[in-house]
């Protein structure tokens, strides 16, 4: 250990007996701790990502998927990666999460609406901000930049991007929007934004329409289960075989849930599934600390170097002790 980083653990542990001391002397004592208490603190922040990918998926509770025989890919990454066992979404129903997860806040925005334009502050405004590059991921979706209600098995409500005034009313910003299709081109030629935002369609993102052809056409059927994890095996996968997910390699894949099944309410929208896939997460690792979605921009936002965190992301509590 450098001298430096010695002295500041050394000072840190110290213990007096301020009985002892004068009152100028405790005061002094005390800004001494309070300062070292800091630098410690500063030495443990998140870590530095090349890229980070975050994968939303829908309405089901941690026991539903977490050790489920009908997603082994999706358990072999909670095996080999590291897991938040308490980690809860904000509300029911959809769209407040996908705000919370993107801006720190439901905005005000407590349905699943198509309406509104929010000005408050979010990723896409920070990201810029920072010339940090991002792109969204969204299935079914039948054109870059489409702002639509709905289109076959795409729905707004999962797409938070296209509810920030800073995106719909700009096209250029509007063409960081684009279909899925467009993840098998990045991948094959390595073009990536460093923020990205992936969302399946209803068909595979365990959420279920009595159109879906995959027969996930109810959400009690396992032919959700069986639909998202042959989704994540056939998208994820190819992302993971790239090289910022090989050793060596500083790239975040985040795999989470908007929410939980609408009968649990724990901390607003209740528990689900959160897995931290990198070659800097901690191999096996699991939490018991609370988290929510803020905390994942949190997380996002500052192992890009984004410095300014919107909203409630700025002091929501970090996720540094899931990577080494």
């Amino acid at each position: 250990m450098p001298p430096a980083l010695s002295f500041i653990f050394s000072i840190s542990s110290i213990r007096v007996d301020t009985k002892r001391l004068p009152p100028f002397a405790v005061a002094i004592f005390g800004l001494l701790v309070a300062g070292f208490g800091s630098a410690t603190r500063a030495i443990a922040a998140s870590p530095s990502f090349s890229h980070v990918f975050v994968v939303m998926e829908e309405n089901r509770s941690y026991s539903d998927v977490v050790g489920s025989p009908l997603m082994p890919y999706f358990n072999m990454l909670i095996n080999n990666y590291a897991l938040a066992t308490q980690y809860f979404a904000n509300s029911h129903v959809s769209l407040p999460n996908y705000l919370w997860i993107t801006s720190g806040s439901n905005d005000g925005v407590t349905t699943n609406t198509c309406s509104p334009v929010i000005g408050s502050d979010n990723a896409v405004q920070e990201l810029n901000a920072a010339g940090v590059s991002w792109k969204v991921y969204e299935q079914s979706l039948p054109s870059a930049g489409y702002m639509g209600c709905t289109a076959g098995q795409y729905v707004k409500r999962h797409n938070p991007f296209a509810y920030y005034n800073v995106v719909v009313h700009s096209k250029a910003q509007k063409k960081h929007i684009v279909p899925l299709a467009r993840l098998v081109t990045d991948i094959a030629k390595y073009n990536f934004a460093r923020y990205n935002f992936i969302a399946p369609d209803l068909c595979h993102d365990m959420h279920s329409n009595p159109s879906c052809s995959n027969g996930c056409t109810d959400p009690s059927s396992s032919a959700c289960w069986t639909a998202a994890d042959n989704w994540l095996r056939s998208h994820v996968g190819p992302l993971l075989n790239t090289n910022m997910f090989q050793p060596g390699g500083s790239g975040l894949l985040i795999i989470t849930f908007d929410e939980s099944v609408g009968s649990d309410t724990a901390n607003g929208g209740g528990q689900v599934a959160w897995v931290a896939v990198s070659p800097l997460a901690k191999p096996g690792y699991q939490s018991t600390n609370l988290y929510q979605h803020q905390s994942t921009l949190r997380l996002m936002l500052e192992g890009l170097g984004v410095t300014v965190l919107p909203n409630g992301a700025a002091t929501a509590p970090d996720m540094s002790e899931f990577f080494n």
